[in-house]
């Protein structure tokens, strides 16, 4: 992070960037050749931005910091997906996961350093949480991982969640779009249900795709699952959902974490049906991926076939997640804080 003396200028967008230069005393238009260099060419020192006056780089490195994450280690699995462990300019470390396909390239970024929802099955949530990400350590996640394969897509759901760094987010997505030249249709958003914060993304209308995590089709089971939706009822978060989709028009995905005994049934089958039903949604269901120091069990074939059948014979859209990155752990669940000091190099 920038010291008390320096203003960081990764995270500024084109208009905060025509700001500094009018501080600087320097013309706009050198605002748009810095978010060039910042965003399409992901430049980590001034000394690269040879458009510029080597007397305004020498004075930019002088009183302006330059911030971005450095990787400490990636792991990459035999499909390509690919988990990195950045560090951070104050010593924290975030996980973010590249994900190849045959048509586009996903990246899976972090919004927090580690998460305070503490969801019962997931390794983020066991580490403690640390502090939100800033918008610039949001992008730059997409632009370090690019820098292996150019990221098309954008994912929010890596470690946190998203919604309860909200202003941080927005402005990562706005730098995305705007100075990276990602669409908001390229990009998911993933949260718990903190329903405030879904009603305010709702007013901006924004063209992304909003992944709600219901996991439970009753309130009492989604509590033990995911504790902080104790404050945000499921009838409530329904509700909410539904006028999301109805006001901005786009289809929100439903996921649902299947658990071997715990969420699985048939009968959570037809009760989730009942719930999502007439609603401009989808389902993705994500079996279980096996989490070190957790209990639960991954649900068999069969059982994630019997229920996937109950959903689309109450005519519900369902999908299956894709599952990538299980040898290296990149998997949904699976990301999580480590200390630097123990981290082991690979690839």
């Amino acid at each position: 992070m920038a010291s008390d003396r320096q203003k960081e200028i990764f995270g500024l967008t084109s208009s905060e960037l025509a700001t500094l230069c009018d501080e600087l005393g320097e013309p706009r238009y050198r605002a748009k050749q810095l978010a060039n260099w910042l965003y399409r060419k992901g430049a980590r020192d001034f000394d690269l931005m040879t458009n510029l006056p080597k007397a305004l780089r020498e004075r930019l490195k002088d009183t302006i910091s330059l911030t971005r994450s450095q990787i400490v280690t990636k792991y990459k699995a035999e499909d390509g997906t690919t988990k990195f462990l950045l560090r951070l300019a104050d010593g924290e470390t975030i996980e973010s996961v590249l994900l190849p396909y045959p048509d586009r390239v996903s990246v899976c970024v972090s919004t927090q350093v580690g998460c305070p929802v503490g969801c019962v099955f997931c390794a983020t949530g066991a580490t403690g949480f640390a502090r939100n990400l800033t918008a610039g350590e949001i992008v730059d996640q997409v632009l370090t991982l690019s820098e292996e394969n150019r990221a098309t897509h954008v994912v929010f759901m890596g470690m946190g969640e998203p919604l309860l760094n909200f202003d941080n987010l927005l402005k990562a997505i706005q730098l995305l779009h705007d100075e990276v030249g990602i669409s908001m249709r390229r990009m998911t958003v993933s949260t718990v249900g903190i329903t405030p914060a879904i009603r305010r993304m709702a007013d901006l209308k924004l063209q992304l795709t909003l992944a709600v995590s219901l996991h439970a089709p009753e309130q009492d089971l989604r509590k033990r699952l995911v504790p902080l939706s104790a404050k945000y009822p499921l009838e409530e978060l329904l509700s909410v959902c539904k006028d999301y989709a109805d006001y901005t028009k786009r289809r929100i995905t439903f996921e649902y974490l299947l658990l071997a005994g715990v969420n699985d049934s048939p009968s959570h089958a037809a009760r989730l049906a009942k719930l999502v039903r007439g609603a401009l949604c989808h389902v993705n269901l994500i079996p279980f991926n096996e989490v070190l120091g957790k209990d639960f069990r991954r649900p068999s074939e069969r059982a994630i076939a019997a229920f996937r059948a109950v959903l689309e014979r109450h005519g519900v859209q369902v999908t299956q997640r894709a599952e990538r990155g299980h040898t290296v752990a990149a998997a949904c669940g699976q990301l999580k804080r480590h200390s630097v000091g123990n981290a082991s190099s690979a690839v």
